[in-house]
């Protein structure tokens, strides 16, 4: 049986990415709802009934645990998931908490790069509430961040004004950590590293999220030891060219990510 990946896109393909190099014998589905993409301009409602119906058609296949690799989707409809199905369903959050220990140890300030839906729900308020005692976290919404990424937009001048003129409110030398708070979002980490300040550490959840997926996998005792970490893309509105697009992102971050990490 597959370990499932659920996005509205191609962001969750970040998440994807981290668990093929973590898990070398498990095979792989990853689901777009692209008849949906973004979520994250969308209203509470809307979204939670779009990834109900997509959670519904993906557990119908052959997948022992499933992954919704979206920050969006997790805020708003984690709970209800989690009490109608009886398999490990895992969810994403931004990674505030390395975050604030990080930059509290430098005595800096918190950056949350994220969603507007993301940054408004219950959920990651009370995150914060939770964890950010001395209140060094701020709040950047990026929702267009997710519609580059899924137009696969790499183009380092738009980009780089892009970023220019987000952050020109902020004095970058207070911050020492910048969270990537939707799995769109790591897709940039190269260029976030020419466009931050040295000192400033990029943190996402992927890696927290794949140690918690095998966490869950080893104590259910449904690790396998015969897959070949084959991967089936779907979409929802079943698109040819985007599932073209869904493989060469995965190449993109395998690439441009190692390259990054190795650096």
């Amino acid at each position: 049986m597959r370990i499932g990946f659920f996005d509205s896109g191609i962001g969750g393909i970040s998440v994807l990415n981290e668990a093929i190099k973590h898990f070398p014998k498990e095979d792989f589905l990853y689901y777009a709802d692209t008849r949906n993409v973004p979520y994250g301009t969308k209203t509470k409602e809307e979204v939670n009934k779009h990834v109900q119906t997509a959670v519904e058609g993906i557990l119908k296949q052959e997948v022992k645990a499933l992954v919704i690799a979206c920050n969006t989707a997790t805020s708003i409809s984690i709970n209800k998931l989690r009490s109608t199905y009886d398999i490990p369903i895992i969810g994403m959050e931004p990674a505030a908490k390395p975050a604030i220990e990080l930059s509290s140890s430098m005595d800096k300030r918190v950056l949350v790069f994220a969603t507007d839906l993301t940054l408004k729900e219950l959920k990651y308020k009370k995150l914060i509430t939770r964890i950010d005692k001395d209140s060094i976290v701020d709040p950047l919404p990026l929702p267009e961040l997710v519609e580059f990424c899924e137009e696969l937009n790499f183009n380092w001048e738009e980009l780089s004004a892009f970023f220019r003129t987000k952050l020109e409110r902020f004095d970058l030398n207070q911050y020492g950590t910048v969270v990537l708070g939707c799995t769109h979002f790591p897709y940039y980490k190269p260029l976030l590293k020419e466009a931050l300040p040295s000192h400033i550490q990029l943190i996402d959840g992927n890696k927290g999220t794949v140690e918690r997926l095998s966490s869950l996998l080893e104590e259910k005792h449904l690790l396998s030891n015969d897959g070949t970490n084959d991967i089936s893309f779907q979409c929802s509105n079943q698109d040819k060219n985007y599932i073209t697009k869904m493989k060469n992102a995965l190449g993109i971050l395998q690439n441009t990510l190692g390259k990054t990490e190795n650096n």
